[in-house]
């Protein structure tokens, strides 16, 4: 039987997305191995959110072709849709899906291997209109499941090559959103992170919200036991979902809100759509009415033209906000983008130092809000055993080590934290709740 191999680079949606064509391979009879063995099918999900993402990307089609130059090599993704010609170019590639045409992509790799001419058409990713979506009932070997609802992006940020890799926003129905979180509680999965790349624009245009799908996932799927938001812009953060929030325990206790840059003219440039001091308010606000929330962030360092000045007062900003913890990114420029146009891009040895800083804080940060839960009952969910313990994520994505106790491994748990310990979290099962 002809064996297949996948690497995935990037976010949480093309974790999903690959996890579709496993699914679809395996269901045609087709065996996984590592990608590092020699395999007759190699699919490369690439990203190219930043040069290091796509460089990545290169290296991967680069060392499927060195384990089996015969080998049937597909390459899909942001990478194909962005950068097209320069991905063809390379040795050994044999399919290119860019963000349109995925669900096609396990009838392609078979035409191919029965000598089939492949179609290569190349798509403006902006003429993109229907969610394209993919068959996932389980993710093997894991107790949290992805679930995309949303793709595609509308904002156009300065320095975003994303809207034109993905195409503009749509939507997964509601009712297909139902089943399939059904489908993956069913197999067992209690926690189910939805993800898209604009997430809070979920539901656009149809005269629905993310709210609306978050209220009949609680109402439907009674079995399911957590509900995460993978990301979230801050404009989209109603007080009504908050409200929700407040309410159901169900919904975890993390949102994770890219902020990209904490000074005024440095957004005003980036082209994002609020004020620092709006975004700080909005935070204090979160926290008044959901004590302990875990709030997170993206951060972009040595964006064009950022003074000193300017990544200082950013800097204290953070500080001050006292995030939860942050994703730090040094500023890359993309094709196509206006931020890749403007004067004054900053060098790498500037932009490396500024990102340091801040993971320096970003460490600060996480280590003082992971200790505020010594002493509390906090909910786990236990995905897997480490050298004798149970280790999982709280509701808040705190790492948690707990000792092991029969029949917890799986499911969530209330845990008594009692220390802090090289920066991850022990405690107590002293509840347990199963499907």
């Amino acid at each position: 039987m002809k064996t297949f191999a996948i690497a995935t680079l990037g976010c949480k949606v093309n974790t999903y997305e690959s996890q579709g064509y496993e699914a679809a391979l395996l269901e045609r009879g087709y065996t996984e191995v590592s990608f590092k063995e020699k395999a007759d099918i190699y699919i490369i999900n690439t990203c190219a959110v930043t040069n290091t993402a796509a460089s990545k990307s290169r290296q991967k089609i680069h060392q499927a072709h060195a384990l089996n130059p015969t080998a049937c090599i597909a390459v899909v993704g942001c990478y194909v849709q962005s950068n097209h010609d320069q991905v063809a170019d390379i040795d050994g590639v044999s399919i290119l899906v860019g963000s349109k045409g995925k669900s096609m992509l396990v009838d392609q790799i078979e035409a191919y291997l029965q000598g089939q001419s492949v179609c290569e058409e190349r798509i403006d990713a902006r003429s993109i209109s229907a969610f394209e979506a993919l068959k996932v009932e389980r993710f093997e070997h894991q107790t949290r499941a992805f679930l995309k609802i949303q793709d595609g992006c509308n904002q156009f940020c300065s320095y975003c090559i994303i809207p034109y890799a993905r195409g503009a926003e749509r939507s997964l129905a509601e009712d297909q959103v139902i089943e399939s979180a059904k489908q993956l509680v069913n197999n067992q999965h209690l926690e189910i992170v939805l993800t898209g790349i604009h997430t809070g624009r979920y539901g656009n245009g149809t005269g629905r919200n993310l709210l609306d799908l978050l209220k009949r996932l609680v109402a439907e799927v009674p079995k399911l036991r957590r509900i995460r938001i993978s990301s979230i812009e801050m404009n989209e953060i109603s007080d009504e979902l908050i409200a929700f929030m407040k309410e159901e325990p169900r919904i975890a206790r993390h949102l994770h809100i890219p902020l990209q840059a904490a000074s005024n003219t440095v957004l005003q440039r980036m082209r994002r759509p609020y004020t620092v001091e709006w975004f700080m308010e909005r935070v204090a606000y979160i926290r008044s009415q959901i004590a302990d929330i875990s709030i997170s962030s993206d951060v972009i360092t040595g964006f064009p033209q950022e003074s000193e000045e300017e990544f200082m007062e950013g800097y204290r900003n953070i500080e001050e906000m006292q995030l939860s913890f942050l994703h730090v990114f040094p500023y890359s420029k993309r094709d196509f983008t206006d931020a890749a146009k403007m004067p004054g891009h900053l060098d790498r040895k500037t932009k490396k130092a500024r990102g340091a800083k801040l993971a320096q804080l970003s460490k600060e940060l996480y280590t003082s809000y992971k200790q505020r839960f010594i002493g509390q009952k906090i909910s786990v969910l236990f995905e897997k055993e480490v050298e004798g313990m149970l280790f999982g994520h709280s509701s808040e994505y705190l790492e948690v080590y707990a000792k092991k106790e029969a029949g917890a491994l799986h499911t969530l748990c209330d845990v008594l934290i009692s220390e802090l310990k090289d920066d991850v979290l022990y405690g107590v099962c002293v509840k347990e709740e199963t499907l």
